[in-house]
């Protein structure tokens, strides 16, 4: 009972992980415009991984997509490569796991069968965890180094320039919680496997030898008894047939 509930828990935890994944990928704030010591409030700029938005105080908002991908740095372009191969790997995770739940029973298909799988999703939603963890702490890393160097350029001969910087937006946080979630649930169904393997039943072989030199079995009638007289057909050492002479009976 507990590795069923063990793995149905990794599995609505492992997917509720991959919700937020998706849901992180495809939200504009991933970098928000900071606030701190600007005086134009009018205007509100932020970002996502596939366009740049613009909002005003009337309420008016305006997104504009990334036309090109060449001209995108390569870490950018990185963080987007490991959010996509986070979230295919949780898809292709849920499908294996789907199956290979304990409370339900697919045609005649073993507990080995289903602890195997179990284990094949598990490590999909570590390794999609991890992608999704991986992708949004890149993407902060550039948010600070970007941000330090905007606040240096700011002090130029002594007089403060207003420049755009950009802070956290609240994609990285639903991705970072999205990801601890998909590890988690990972881990879960990995510890799950272990419940599901069968235990190995040895059985000690017992066997039998016919006492008595004149019994010889027959296949499907049993076995029969017969007399070994010097008329009997003899095999040779070499593994030829040797019949008797004359010489046999001096």
């Amino acid at each position: 009972m507990s590795t069923t509930i063990c793995q149905v828990m990794g599995f609505l935890v492992s997917a509720l992980g991959l919700a937020g994944c998706i849901a992180a990928t495809g939200m504009d704030m991933w970098s928000t415009q900071d606030l701190y010591d600007n005086p134009v409030t009018a205007v509100f700029q932020y970002q996502g991984l596939w366009r740049s938005c613009v909002s005003q105080s009337s309420g008016f908002t305006e997104c504009r997509p990334y036309f090109t991908i060449l001209g995108l740095p390569a870490m950018f372009q990185a963080v987007r490569a490991l959010m996509i191969v986070g979230i295919v790997l949780g898809a292709f995770g849920i499908l294996v796991a789907v199956f290979a739940l304990k409370c339900l029973r697919i045609g005649n298909m073993e507990d080995s069968a289903k602890a195997n799988m179990t284990l094949t999703s598990g490590v999909m939603f570590i390794v999609a965890g991890l992608c999704a963890i991986c992708g949004v702490s890149v993407f902060a890393n550039m948010l600070v180094t970007n941000f330090w160097m905007s606040t240096a350029g700011m002090y130029q001969t002594g007089l403060m320039q207003v420049q755009t910087r950009y802070t956290f937006g609240s994609a990285l946080f639903v991705g970072w919680v999205a990801g601890g979630l998909a590890l988690v649930g990972g881990i879960m169904m990995c510890i799950a496997c272990r419940g599901l393997v069968p235990e190995k039943t040895h059985y000690k072989a017992v066997s039998y030898n016919a006492s008595g030199k004149n019994i010889s079995y027959r296949a499907g009638t049993g076995y029969e008894s017969k007399k070994t007289t010097t008329h009997d057909i003899a095999k040779s050492e070499d593994g030829r047939r040797s019949y008797p002479s004359k010489y046999d009976y001096v």
